[in-house]
């Protein structure tokens, strides 16, 4: 099966290229490094020439209100480049939640994503992660002051890159889902809690308070990011990707 993977050398799509590979499929990974640029369109046409799916993996750079444009417009190209090339299965990847937190723009552009997408001609699946692991830090970057770290005890269910990848790689190769397909870590946290483990890991001196209105996860309301009974839970737990990344840092 040949598989174009725009966004193809970022974190989560250079696993998926080298999953698919492993598998003995022939992924190409697409980005604007590659000249593929999903806003102005160039290279798409070529990108996604005999392939047999895309998975759309891009991102847009902003988490702002100019996230939706980004969102409409890469998508809008990349089904009418898929449209015209015969193209039978559309992967997106977006996030566990993401209609239940209308406060953000992001969050909000994502959803848009996935309406773009499910109303357009060619097959798809929606896969929907929760929140990376490998994105803990920058969360803990968002909300500290010195020495503290700021924090709501949101429930949050991480997820490695790796096992997201994992998932993404299968639902590609399979039968167009025509709906969502829910991925999740193996445990809950409170968000303060997650930081304080991820902190004592790395013998981080910083100190965690809980605040409830700190950061952008301050505005998600009960347990919206967490994997409900549909998901299918990854296997990698948080405290073995932290022992993990501490050998590898």
């Amino acid at each position: 099966m040949r598989i174009a993977v725009i966004g193809g050398t970022g974190l989560i799509g250079s696993k998926v290229v080298e999953e698919l590979d492993a598998d003995g499929h022939e992924a190409v990974p697409h980005s604007k490094s590659t000249g593929v640029d999903v806003i102005t369109g160039e290279g798409l046409e070529a990108a996604v020439a005999g392939v047999d799916v895309i998975v759309n993996l891009t991102n847009s750079p902003t988490f702002d209100e100019a996230s939706p444009a980004f969102f409409r417009q890469s998508m809008d190209n990349l089904v009418n480049a898929g449209r015209e090339a015969g193209v039978r299965h559309f992967v997106v990847l977006s996030i566990v939640g993401v209609d239940q937190v209308t406060e953000l723009d992001y969050y909000r552009a994502k959803v848009l994503q996935e309406e773009i997408l499910a109303a357009g001609p060619i097959p798809y699946s929606i896969v929907r992660a929760t929140q990376f692991m490998e994105f803990v830090d920058s969360v803990l970057s968002w909300t500290t002051d010195g020495d503290t770290v700021r924090l709501p005890a949101t429930p949050i269910q991480p997820i490695s890159a790796q096992d997201v990848a994992d998932a993404v790689a299968e639902v590609a190769v399979g039968p167009p889902l025509q709906g969502i397909h829910n991925i999740a870590g193996p445990e809950v946290f409170p968000l303060d809690e997650l930081g304080r483990i991820t902190l004592a890991a790395g013998s981080d001196r910083r100190t965690v308070v809980t605040d409830d209105s700190a950061g952008m996860f301050a505005v998600v309301r009960g347990d919206a990011l967490t994997g409900k009974d549909d998901a299918s839970l990854a296997p990698t737990r948080y405290a073995d990707w932290l022992a993990a990344h501490q050998d590898t840092a």
